[in-house]
């Protein structure tokens, strides 16, 4: 089986047309001059949104995947990435497709050129520029069969789809029958890091739970903002999760002041559309850095010489007393809050983050950036959060739960 960027005429293809019941996963579909562009937030959310890092990361189609039946042994998927170029940072690698056969990985490949938007990080500016044409990626030598074909899009790349060619008819899948787990969070929830997009923590641990994953993890924008929660109000879900605290604190946004009603504010909204749903609040994996001390984080551009870019905390631990963020103040005042408001929500539960990856997990698989967790420790938090999140809530029908 090969995948590849050309287009193979060995084989007389079919063009089926690209309609909203073949993508799987996206909150919205924005219909383009060259096809469909995926978002996972709705566009009266996007509307609102003024933040360039937000904008980018709900278009990255994170736990976004193509999903049809067929007999097909040839697939074609023209899409036109968009790629990221950081300014005085290597060029990054290009995103990866995953194919998946009958829920097996069966393939994996990329589309070179596209778009291109270019980030200074140290401006903070955004800058898209629509040069790109569309590429192909091409798997052959599948099974004539009958089976299922998800291709599950890069989690790391905005992907505009423009056209699916086979050799064989394509019908959409139909009802799966899992319960859907709708889940937010920040970059570590967006698979910053992962090795491809069904080994993102949320992909695998979906994965193992056997449940339909809508994953609205933002690179940057787990911020308590109101379109976010209005955003899990409003979509269809058996199980929610919500993991909170690290971009509060490296982005230095808000004061415990403000955190707390913030976060009272974020449940009640979802808690609007969804007032009996198994409900789970994660509190932040153990990040060092920002354990003690403050944010706001910032790139330590002096450690690109040893060919990995890390992070750094900027702000002063005695802040904490004037009310600053850290990790472990969130960690309480997370617990604190569940804790609370379970007395009238039985639905509602509270998961510290460093179960899933905490002080013995750090000294074994070490944030490369110390901010992220590699590949390996996306796949440890992934098999812990289905043991530990997904396999207490859909085993309880009626959402009562102890975790």
């Amino acid at each position: 089986m090969t995948s590849t960027n050309t287009p193979n005429s060995v084989h007389t293809l079919t063009t089926t047309p690209l309609t909203d019941n073949l993508v799987h996963g996206a909150i919205d579909i924005e219909r383009t001059a060259r096809g469909l562009l995926p978002h996972r937030l709705p566009g009266w959310a996007r509307a609102q949104n003024t933040d360039g890092q937000l904008a980018m990361a709900e278009s990255q189609p994170s736990g976004i995947r193509l999903a049809f039946r067929t007999r097909a042994t040839v697939v074609e998927l023209d899409t036109v990435p968009t790629k990221r170029v950081y300014v005085g940072v290597p060029p990054r690698p290009d995103g990866l497709y995953d194919l998946l056969v009958d829920g097996r990985l069966a393939g994996q490949g990329s589309v070179t050129g596209g778009d291109i938007l270019t980030i200074d990080m140290s401006a903070g500016t955004y800058e898209h520029e629509e040069a790109g044409q569309p590429g192909t990626l091409r798997f052959d030598g599948l099974s004539d069969a009958d089976k299922t074909v998800e291709i599950w899009l890069p989690h790391n790349e905005t992907t505009e789809l423009v056209a699916l060619r086979t050799d064989a008819p394509v019908e959409p899948v139909g009802a799966s029958g899992r319960k859907v787990w709708l889940h937010h969070g920040s970059s570590i929830s967006h698979g910053s890091d992962a090795a491809s997009p069904t080994t993102t923590w949320p992909a695998l641990a979906a994965a193992l739970g056997g449940v339909d994953l809508v994953n609205l993890g933002f690179g940057g924008g787990a911020l308590l903002d109101p379109f976010t929660a209005r955003t899990l109000r409003d979509t269809p879900a058996d199980m929610i999760s919500v993991k909170m605290g690290i971009n509060v604190v490296n982005a230095d946004l808000m004061r415990m002041r403000a955190f707390t009603p913030a976060v009272h504010g974020f449940l009640d909204t979802i808690r609007e559309g969804h007032p009996t749903t198994p409900l789970l609040v994660v509190s932040p994996i153990l990040c060092p850095i920002h354990e003690k001390t403050p944010g706001p984080g910032a790139p330590d551009f002096s450690t690109l010489a040893s060919g990995q870019l890390r992070f750094m905390a900027m702000g002063d631990p005695e802040e904490r007393a004037q009310g600053k963020l850290t990790l472990e103040s969130i960690r309480e005042e997370l617990a604190r809050i569940v804790a609370q408001r379970a007395a009238d929500d039985p639905h509602l539960h509270y998961l510290d983050g460093r179960e899933l990856y905490g002080e013995a997990d750090h000294a074994e698989l070490p944030l490369p950036d110390s901010l992220h967790p590699d590949a390996a420790a996306h796949r440890r938090i992934g098999e812990r959060f289905a043991d530990l999140g997904i396999g207490p809530l859909i085993d309880q029908p009626n959402g009562r739960v102890s975790i």
